[in-house]
């Protein structure tokens, strides 16, 4: 039997390595600067690298993860054991590339995580009590039935055969309620050059790359066994749309691109530094089957308010030509600030001056300098009739870089997902952090 003295050394060790009394978390803002009336709170932390996010009906949150875990450090495993052994908690899972969260107490923040699947990944989804995952070369599901918060089993593969690559290798994902399977496929190049990166190496006309990539390919979430080929790809010219989600009221598919590198650095006889910091706008592209958005023949530049021709392809900073055949932007973001989280929000939890309206994280910028970096904050964009509706966006949340920025970046956000009460999940894949955002 366990004597009082024990009871209070581990509540006092759990109290020096958390940080967190056990309990109903308070509103203390979690590091976030958020608008009035707005509470942000740690729904869970040191997790791994985590990327996207997926709610259940239930609740349970599902967090890809960049990196599998395997060890979540001495602290962590210290704080497990004392939960464990007074009843406190389940025991972390010995390692995986999916972590499952629950708050069995409804305190606002996980008491339980479990760790499952054996590779890393980014894209999350749950359509028809399955879960869906998308690693570099495919895309699995796990049956979620009953009230188990780790699935049973080894999961289906429903996509096999996707192209492995070293960059823009995240295959994000979003089934839309019709079941279809909505994959990025990013552009593993910068502008297709012959020469990747390289000062002055011209473009490959046409582009061979955007047979298998640089796109957005289209499958079906209700089958097993589909094989990746250019046959399902849905729409092309797109150079790497982590951010991803489906707008139901207006039953169309969206997607936020991050623009090419380097302009300078590549061509500095045609832009200056100051123009490498600024160009190209990350773009908001509304996707329909067939449409091409000119990657890698052109980028969007937003003080002229169009595409513009790539220097790789004759482009000198200013002649347009091919490139008024692609589709433009609905709405274009600042530069290098990599968009890496779509959500179209649609409960009543929160103001209705958010219903409909899209939130976007971004990761944080590392191509401005000798300028300051830029990014790291979560954005809002309200719509009206399937379109921005000022053509505009606010800052939502910010404070993710932290005090140190920009000698250390403390958190970068990632991923977005909402529970069924309405409140906002964002991940960061720096320490690991997910915060539960809620309006009071």
């Amino acid at each position: 039997m366990k004597t009082m003295n024990q009871i209070h050394l581990a509540a006092a060790l759990l109290l020096a390595l958390s940080g967190t009394a056990l309990g109903q978390v308070g509103c203390d803002g979690a590091g976030l600067k958020l608008p009035d009336g707005f509470c942000a709170t740690v729904f869970a932390e040191n997790l791994g690298r985590a990327r996207h996010l997926a709610v259940s009906a239930r609740g349970d949150v599902y967090v890809a993860l960049r990196q599998p875990v395997h060890d979540s450090g001495i602290a962590s495993r210290v704080i497990a054991g004392i939960k464990d052994m007074f009843g406190l908690r389940e025991p972390v899972h010995g390692g995986g590339g999916i972590a499952a969260l629950r708050d069995t107490n409804a305190d606002g923040r996980a008491d339980v995580v479990r760790y499952f699947g054996d590779v890393a990944g980014s894209g999350i989804a749950i359509y028809d009590g399955h879960l869906y995952f998308g690693t570099v070369t495919k895309v699995v599901r796990w049956s979620l039935a009953g009230d188990a918060l780790v699935p049973v089993g080894d999961p289906q593969v429903v996509v096999s055969g996707m192209p492995v690559q070293h960059q823009h290798s995240a295959r994000s994902l979003v089934i839309n309620p019709q079941g279809d399977l909505f994959i990025n496929i990013g552009a593993p190049s910068n502008s297709c050059q012959k020469q990747d990166r390289q000062t002055g190496s011209p473009g490959i006309d046409p582009c061979p790359l955007l047979r298998l990539h640089g796109g957005i390919w289209r499958f079906s979430a209700e089958k097993t066994g589909q094989v990746f080929d250019a046959a399902h790809r849905y729409a092309t010219g797109i150079r790497n749309a982590v951010a991803m989600d489906w707008n139901a009221p207006m039953d169309h598919l969206y997607v936020i691109q991050h623009g090419r590198d380097d302009l300078h650095r590549l061509w500095p006889e045609l832009y200056t530094p100051e123009q490498n910091a600024n160009l190209p706008a990350e773009e908001f592209l509304r996707v329909d089957q067939g449409d091409h958005f000119g990657w890698p023949y052109c980028y969007y530049d937003p003080f002229k308010d169009k595409k513009l021709l790539a220097p790789e392809y004759g482009g000198d900073g200013s002649e347009v030509g091919r490139c008024a055949r692609f589709e433009d932007p609905v709405l274009a973001f600042p530069a290098h600030w990599a968009p890496n989280g779509l959500l179209f929000y649609y409960r009543a939890a929160f103001p209705n001056a958010y219903s409909g309206g899209a939130f976007i994280a971004f990761h944080g910028s590392w191509n401005r300098a000798p300028f300051p970096e830029q990014g790291y904050k979560v954005v809002f964009v309200a719509f009206e009739d399937g379109m921005p509706a000022d053509g505009d966006w606010r800052v939502f949340a910010d404070g993710f870089a932290g005090k140190s920025f920009p000698a250390n970046t403390e958190y970068r956000p990632v991923g977005l997902a909402r529970d069924h009460d309405g409140a906002l999940y964002v991940s960061d894949d720096v320490q690991g952090r997910i915060w539960r955002i809620t309006y009071e």
